[in-house]
């Protein structure tokens, strides 16, 4: 018989706690959604809050089918929060928005990578948030992803902007930047001109150009994500990789003094301690005020 819970007065069917997600540590189902739940819930929600997501549904593990899916699942209940989404043949479409805990278990049940866009809904296309993301090419691994976040810090904050790190949760990073609401496009272009600088500058680390030829060895700065059709992983969420790695924020010294990939892997047994010693590194971007406007480009 499937587990029924009450959250928030919400009834829910959690199934299959028992079934084992993640081979390699042994991880199951009911791991997972304690993660969700105990571990991850208040900053998570903070990040998911009023922006519309899309899903990988790994149901089998990471060594089973992935889906990609934007609309609401069948079967979603009528009390999650959905929101009109403007697509890009101009229709509307509906997408899921996680407000509260028990629709976050609800989506955690499904066996889910959270990933959301740079904008919230209401406002479609009008960023509060810029994005990095530094993907190494072998032989290139995260600790050259850190210097090119240390170049990228500077550079950003010579234009009065400040920049948070966390984990890709797989090889690489992510640099966040919490700004004024601005065009999709303009923040795009903003983001371009700084990733032509980074290969203008460290031209044996970095390329910006997504062709995988020019990437063995460097760091592909990766501003596409900036586009409002684009999503990026959203913080604390578990991702499809091997182990339960964790979409984690890092702090600048984390950044600084990384000497090896497994300084800045982190699972979702790690993020308890993180928290309590911690808090949300990333909260600053979800302070509206902390937002600052994107430069004039060239």
């Amino acid at each position: 018989m499937t587990p029924i819970t009450v959250v928030e007065g919400r009834r829910l069917s959690l199934s299959n706690l028992d079934k084992v997600l993640y081979p390699a540590t042994g991880t199951t189902k009911g791991e997972v959604l304690h993660y969700y739940a105990a571990t991850a819930a208040a900053p998570l929600l903070a990040h998911l809050r009023d922006r519309p997501l899309s899903f990988v549904r790994y149901p089998d593990g990471p060594d089973g089918q992935l889906f990609f899916t934007k609309n609401p699942p069948p079967g979603t209940p009528s009390w999650v929060h959905t929101a009109p989404v403007p697509h890009h043949d101009n229709e509307q479409a509906r997408q899921v928005v996680v407000q509260d805990l028990a629709s976050l278990m609800w989506a955690a049940n499904l066996v889910v990578e959270f990933h959301t866009p740079q904008w919230r809904a209401g406002a479609p296309g009008l960023a509060d948030r810029l994005v990095f993301d530094l993907d190494p090419g072998a032989p290139a691994t995260v600790v050259e992803c850190c210097r090119v976040a240390l170049w990228l810090r500077e550079r950003l904050a010579a234009d009065g902007l400040e920049a948070y790190g966390k984990t890709s949760g797989s090889k690489g990073l992510h640099l966040l930047v919490p700004l004024e609401p601005t065009a999709s496009e303009r923040v795009s272009a903003y983001a371009k001109t700084l990733a032509v600088e980074a290969e203008g500058e460290l031209p044996d680390l970095v390329v910006h150009r997504m062709r995988r030829a020019l990437r063995p060895g460097k760091v592909f700065v990766d501003f596409s994500q900036n586009a409002a059709a684009k999503t990026t992983a959203t913080p604390y969420t578990l991702r499809a990789r091997t182990e339960p790695s964790v979409s984690a924020p890092v702090t600048w010294a984390e950044i600084e003094t990384c000497r090896g990939p497994a300084e800045l892997t982190f699972l979702a047994g790690d993020m308890a301690e993180r928290l309590e010693r911690h808090g949300d590194l990333l909260a600053p971007l979800t302070e509206p005020e902390r937002g600052r406007p994107v430069p004039d480009t060239p």
